[in-house]
C-alpha cells in the first residue's frame, strides 16, 4: 500500500546556500507592510523554527548510518541546510524581540512540546519530522508561487523567507525517504498507517500551537479580539489564502503510495536560486 509510485529524482542535488540576514532588517514592529495579522503569522512560524529544526536534524541524522550512501549524502546536506535556517531565524527572532515583543513564554512552550516529542521512539520522532517537513514543503511552495509575497516587507526579510522556502522544497523528501528505509521491514499498510496517524496528530498540534503564539503576539499588541481573529480567517482562507491553497497538497500526504516528489518543483528551486543570487557553501556538519 505504501510503496511510492514516484521517488526522489535521480539527479537531485541538495545544495546548502549561504545567506546572512541583515541585522537591521526588521525595525518596524509590524514589519509585514504594517499588517499585525500577517506579521504575527510569520513571527509565530519563525519563533518555532530554531528549536523545531534542531529536532528535525536530530531525528534524521541518527539514522544516517542505516541508509544507502546517496541518502547519507542527502542527509548531510539536509543537516547543513537546516542548521543554516536555525542560525538565521535565531537572528530574525532577536529582531522580533528588539521590535518590542517578549517571546520567552513561547520559547518555553515550544521546548516543552519538543521534550515530549523526544520521549517518543526514534522512529516516531522521525515520523513527526516527516509530517512537519510536508507542512514546511507545501507552505514553501505556496510562498514561492504567491503573486505578491510578503507585501510591504523589507526586501531582506522577503529574501530570508524565499531562501528558506527553496531549501525546504529541495530537501522535502529526505526525512520521508529515511522513514521508508528504516521501516522497510514493516508491511506497506503499517508504514502508511503510522505516518497518517502521526500526521493527523501533528496537524492539530501545529495549527493549535501556531495560533497560540499568534494570540500571544496579539495580546502584547492589545488586539486579541474577535475582530482580529476574523482578519486571521480572511488572511489565511480568503486573501492571500495560504491555508486554502495548502488544502489539496496537504491531503495528498494521506494517499497510499504518496511521495513528496510526486510534484516535481525542481524548476521553481532553480528559478529562485538564480533570482536571489545565492551561492553554495561548504560545511563539515
Amino acid at each position: 500500500m505504501d510503496t511510492p509510485t514516484a521517488g526522489t529524482p535521480a539527479d537531485l542535488t541538495i545544495t546548502p546556500r549561504d545567506l546572512r540576514l541583515d541585522r537591521k532588517a526588521v525595525q518596524a514592529k509590524w514589519w509585514h507592510g504594517g499588517d499585525p495579522v500577517a506579521t504575527a503569522y510569520f513571527n509565530a512560524l519563525s519563533a518555532s523554527f530554531p528549536q523545531g529544526e534542531t529536532f528535525f536534524i536530530e531525528s534524521v541524522r541518527r539514522f544516517r548510518d542505516r541508509v544507502p550512501p546517496r541518502l547519507q549524502e542527502q542527509i548531510k546536506a539536509f543537516v547543513e541546510q537546516e542548521a543554516a535556517h536555525t542560525r538565521e531565524h535565531v537572528v530574525f527572532n532577536k529582531l522580533i524581540k528588539s521590535a518590542g515583543y517578549e517571546t520567552a513564554a513561547m520559547d518555553a512552550e515550544i521546548r516543552r512540546r519538543l521534550d515530549i516529542a523526544r520521549s517518543r521512539h526514534p522512529v516516531g520522532q522521525l515520523a513527526i519530522t516527516v509530517a512537519l517537513e510536508h507542512f514546511t514543503a507545501i507552505m514553501a511552495h505556496t510562498l514561492l508561487t504567491e503573486k505578491d509575497p510578503l507585501p510591504g516587507a523589507p526586501p531582506e526579510v522577503l529574501r530570508l523567507w524565499q531562501w528558506h522556502a527553496i531549501e525546504e522544497v529541495e530537501h522535502k523528501a529526505v526525512a520521508f525517504d529515511t522513514y521508508l528505509e528504516v521501516t522497510r521491514e514493516l508491511s506497506a499498510f503499517k508504514r502508511w498507517a503510522i505516518r497518517c496517524q502521526v500526521m493527523v496528530l501533528i496537524s492539530l498540534q501545529f495549527w493549535y500551537s501556531n495560533f497560540q503564539r499568534m494570540a500571544d503576539f496579539f495580546r502584547q499588541d492589545g488586539i486579541n479580539t474577535p475582530r482580529t481573529w476574523w482578519r486571521v480567517f480572511t488572511y489565511l482562507v480568503i486573501k492571500p489564502g495560504m491555508v486554502r491553497r495548502l488544502f489539496l497538497p496537504y491531503l495528498s500526504f494521506f494517499r497510499p503510495g504518496f511521495h513528496p516528489w510526486d510534484h516535481d518543483d525542481g524548476a521553481l528551486v532553480r528559478e529562485f536560486e538564480q533570482r536571489l543570487r545565492l551561492t553554495e557553501v561548504t560545511s563539515d556538519i
